[in-house]
C-alpha cells in the first residue's frame, strides 16, 4: 500500500503571514524578528528606540527578509490602534502578534516603592493587555483565526527574593494567556506564552563573565538547570516559530517553559 507521507517543514512554513513584533529591540524580540523572517513573515516591528529599531529592519531587510517599523511602545490604546491597524492596512490582515515587550526592576519588597512596583505592572501586565485585546480584536474581524504569543518567565512560577514586582506581572502575564486563550479560541485565534530562564541580553551580559561576581552567581543558578548552561537568544526561536505556525493549531493556554529545565527541580 502507497503511503503518502506528510511535509512536515510545511507546517512551521510562515511564508506570506503578518506579523507583529512589540519590544523588537530588546535581545529576545530581535530574536524572534530574525525567526519570523526567516520563516518568510512579513515582520512589522514596534519599539521605543528608534536608531535600534531602525537598524534591525535595515539588517533583515538587507538579509533578504521582510521587515517594517514602527517607533511606538504599547503604553497606550491610541499607540496599539496604531500598531495593528498599519499593519492590516499595509499586508490585508494580521496573522501573528508576538509581545516580546516588558521591564524589570529587581529589588525585595521592603526596597520596592509603590511607583517602582506600578511601572513593572504597567511595561509586563497593562501594555501586554492593551496590545493583546486590539490584536484579539483585529483578528476576530478579519476572520481565519491568528497566532498571539506572550513572553512570561520561570518567574512567572518560581519565586525570587528579589521579584516582587517582576514575579508577580509575570504571574499575571500567565493568566492573561488563560483568559485570552479562552475568550479567543473560539474565533481559531491561539494564545501562548513562552517562559524564558536567563538570556543572554545587554542587561545580563554580566552574568556570563567567566571571572568575578558574575559567575559566582551563575554557578549558583546552574545548580538547578539540568542543561547546565544559561539561554541564548537563538534558543528561544524554535518554540517561537512553533506556537506561530500551523503546527501549534490544536495547542492554546499554555505557558512553555524555554529554561532548560529550571522549573522542573
Amino acid at each position: 500500500m502507497k503511503a503518502d507521507l506528510p511535509k512536515i517543514t510545511d507546517l512551521f512554513d510562515l511564508t506570506g503571514k503578518s506579523a507583529l513584533v512589540v519590544g523588537a529591540t530588546g535581545s529576545l524580540g530581535a530574536a524572534a524578528t530574525k525567526a519570523l523572517a526567516g520563516a518568510g513573515a512579513n515582520v512589522t516591528l514596534t519599539g521605543g528606540n528608534k536608531e535600534k529599531l531602525d537598524e534591525l529592519v535595515d539588517a533583515v531587510n538587507e538579509a533578504g527578509g521582510k521587515a517594517q517599523g514602527i517607533n511606538l511602545r504599547p503604553d497606550s490604546e491610541e499607540n496599539v490602534d496604531t500598531m495593528v491597524n498599519t499593519v492590516r492596512e499595509n499586508h490585508g490582515r494580521l496573522d501573528i502578534l508576538m509581545v516580546a515587550s516588558g521591564f524589570n526592576k529587581p529589588a525585595s519588597s521592603q526596597e520596592t516603592s509603590l511607583a517602582d512596583f506600578d511601572s513593572v505592572q504597567d511595561a509586563n501586565v497593562r501594555q501586554t493587555f492593551l496590545i493583546g485585546r486590539a490584536a484579539g480584536r483585529v483578528m476576530q474581524e478579519q476572520g481565519g483565526g491568528g497566532k498571539i504569543i506572550l513572553t512570561s518567565s520561570v518567574r512567572g512560577k518560581v519565586a525570587a527574593n528579589n521579584g516582587i514586582a517582576y514575579c508577580t506581572s509575570k504571574a499575571a502575564t500567565d493568566m492573561l494567556t488563560k483568559c485570552f486563550s479562552a475568550e479567543f479560541a473560539s474565533h481559531g485565534i491561539t494564545v501562548n506564552a513562552i517562559a524564558p530562564s536567563l538570556f543572554r541580553s545587554p542587561f545580563t551580559s554580566w552574568l556570563f563573565e567567566d571571572e568575578g561576581k558574575g559567575a559566582e552567581i551563575r554557578k549558583g543558578i546552574l545548580q538547578r538547570m539540568p542543561i547546565g548552561r544559561l539561554g541564548e537568544p537563538e534558543d528561544f526561536m524554535g518554540s517561537l516559530i512553533f506556537l506561530c505556525s500551523p503546527a501549534s493549531d490544536f495547542l492554546t493556554g499554555h505557558i512553555m517553559y524555554v529554561d532548560g529545565g529550571f522549573v522542573t527541580v
